[in-house]
């Protein structure tokens, strides 16, 4: 594949940049500083920027259907309102655990919402994959991990991939007939002091791109699991990508200065910013949530 050098477009010094996502209808990309309580807005045709504050930490926006977004918050599911900078309750996925908070999410081809939820001291084994029910509720659908990231699913919707991050390990799994996750089992692990998997984005040949966090970089694999790109960055902390662009050939990415120490940042003057870099392959085109939200 022919891919760019990674630039940094954006000089946010987010000290978690996270959750990156191209909304077609606005030709926009999203994405979100989950420290910071911020969601930022990008339009790359004219290079303008804009941020909302979110009431508490922020792990991801996704585009509903009928306008606005969903986004996870620490207290569980709200709808944002782009407009007046608002948010509304939706639901509290886990009301017992007030250390938790969401994390990262993706929409299915069905208009699915799916999400993972994650210790937020990085620690406690007590994150999960759900799912958003047509009755509001959301179902438990992965054994507990410390830190989830995904999912993200395969052009067919038939695969859902979700990363145990402190594991070092990407799951896929089958999605059933009821919207369950069946068959789950190790699609990649990656070795200790390669990076730890963080945010994985699924292209338009069905292949897993994955952040790197503390990787430098990001990497692609195929269907099979099978290492086919390694793109190296300027920074250590790689979050996620997203596709975007007209033709979906534009890759963003958000990365973090978290984690790294003081002495260190000097030699990343780019952690946190938001980059760019060009690939031949295309991403998916993006699903928005179904209706009733």
């Amino acid at each position: 594949m022919a891919i760019s050098e990674p630039v940094s477009i954006w000089q946010l010094g987010a000290p978690l940049g996270e959750g990156p996502v191209w909304v077609e209808r606005d030709q926009a990309l999203w994405f979100v500083d989950i420290k910071s309580h911020k969601i930022h807005r990008l339009d790359p045709a004219n290079g303008a920027t804009r941020s909302w504050d979110s009431p508490g930490q922020i792990g991801f926006i996704l585009p509903i259907a009928s306008g606005g977004f969903v986004a996870g918050l620490q207290t569980g599911l709200s709808r944002f309102d782009e407009r007046d900078g608002s948010f509304t309750h939706i639901c509290a996925p886990e009301p017992e655990k007030p250390g938790n908070r969401l994390n990262d999410a993706t929409v299915d081809p069905q208009g699915r919402l799916w999400f993972g939820s994650m210790d937020d001291s990085e620690e406690t084994i007590s994150g999960a994959i759900y799912r958003l029910g047509d009755d509001g509720h959301c179902i438990a659908t992965s054994p507990l991990v410390a830190i989830t990231n995904g999912p993200a699913v395969s052009p067919d919707g038939k695969i859902l991939y979700h990363v145990d991050t402190l594991g070092g390990v990407i799951y896929a799994c089958d999605v059933d007939s009821a919207g369950m996750l069946v068959n789950r089992r190790e699609f990649v692990r990656i070795p200790y002091g390669e990076g730890f998997p963080d945010g994985p984005t699924v292209d338009s040949e069905g292949c897993v791109w994955v952040g790197l966090y503390a990787g430098w970089g990001v990497r692609r694999y195929s269907p099979a699991g099978e290492l086919l790109e390694e793109v190296k960055f300027p920074v250590s902390a790689i979050t996620k990508i997203a596709f975007g662009g007209p033709d979906l050939k534009t890759v963003f990415a958000t990365t973090a200065n978290k984690h790294i120490a003081p002495a260190d940042l000097a030699k990343e003057p780019h952690a946190g910013d938001l980059f760019r870099f060009e690939v031949s392959v295309p991403g998916q085109r993006g699903v928005l949530i179904r209706e009733g939200v």
